[in-house]
């Protein structure tokens, strides 16, 4: 069988991880396939290689999924000025 490949893999990569963090959700959803990947044995460096994200981002996940379970990665209050639309 055929090796798969997506064509432009850099451009599409890029374009999953925007689509990733367009929405609440989906960001939920991200971190806990990086906790997922952790608790199957990939380190938090391989795991933020992997998403585009830094080791420190990864080891943040971590921490606060030990500190707080699940509740710990949901998006909670974001500081700033709020969207216009």
């Amino acid at each position: 069988m055929r090796k798969l490949q997506i064509e432009d893999a850099e451009i599409m990569r890029l374009a999953v991880q925007d689509e990733i963090l367009r929405s609440e959700e989906s960001r939920y959803d991200h971190r806990l396939h990086g906790i997922l990947l952790v608790c199957s044995g990939l380190s938090c460096t391989q795991v933020a290689k992997l998403f585009g994200h830094s080791r420190r981002t990864i080891q943040y996940w971590v921490r606060r999924f030990e500190h707080s379970g699940f509740a710990g990665l949901q998006e909670g209050e974001r500081p700033g000025r709020p969207s216009t639309m």
